[in-house]
């Protein structure tokens, strides 16, 4: 729940991924790996504000082998994709259940219509409950619970893709590749 909470914002405004300025870093740290060592990226470590790319960068700066490169942070990537994952299922729940609410906030009206037979003057308030609580619930579910996890799940792709992107650009750095050298799989528009 608390993941789904944290994610809830990227369903108004998404993380900005941008895959070309990514590899444009990439393609700098090369350089900078090709020059001064590996070493002088660690420079570069605390200037990268997400910590996905933080921990990639920390692993080659500490001269992992490629292979445990890729392993960890394949497995980070993998865990952070499921756990985003199953946050927006957190939304889909939701939608199912909203209309449920909706009905239950309809026959709380009604009791209240029922409670009131008596005194009909009463009785619009119940009956206007019973309808509303029927076209809020449908109104959320309709335009807000179903689309969201769609969305979310869209998002969460691209950030997977944009995270391959870093775990690849660092196999590279690491293996002293060129980055513009190889041609990747993916868009750079991610």
């Amino acid at each position: 729940m608390q993941r789904a909470l944290k994610i809830f914002p990227w369903i108004i405004k998404p993380p900005v991924r941008d895959g070309r300025l990514l590899i444009a870093k990439i393609v700098e740290w090369s350089n900078i790996a090709r020059k001064q060592g590996l070493l002088g990226l660690e420079m570069m470590i605390e200037r990268e504000p997400d910590d996905f790319v933080q921990k990639a960068l920390q692993l080659v700066v500490d001269g992992n082998e490629p292979d445990n490169i890729s392993s960890v942070m394949y497995v980070d990537l993998n865990m952070r994709e499921h756990a985003d994952t199953t946050a927006a299922k957190v939304f889909e729940g939701m939608g199912i259940y909203s209309p449920t609410l909706g009905i239950i906030g309809a026959v709380l009206g009604l009791m209240a219509v029922l409670q009131n037979l008596a005194d009909p003057s009463k009785l619009g308030h119940g009956i206007a409950a019973a309808f509303t609580a029927t076209v809020y619930a449908s109104v959320l579910q309709t335009s807000f619970f179903c689309p969201s996890p769609q969305k979310l799940k869209v998002i969460i792709a691209r950030q997977t893709q944009f995270r391959e992107m870093v775990v690849d650009g660092m196999l590279c750095i690491a293996q002293g590749e060129n980055p513009r050298a190889s041609k990747p799989s993916y868009k750079a528009t991610a």
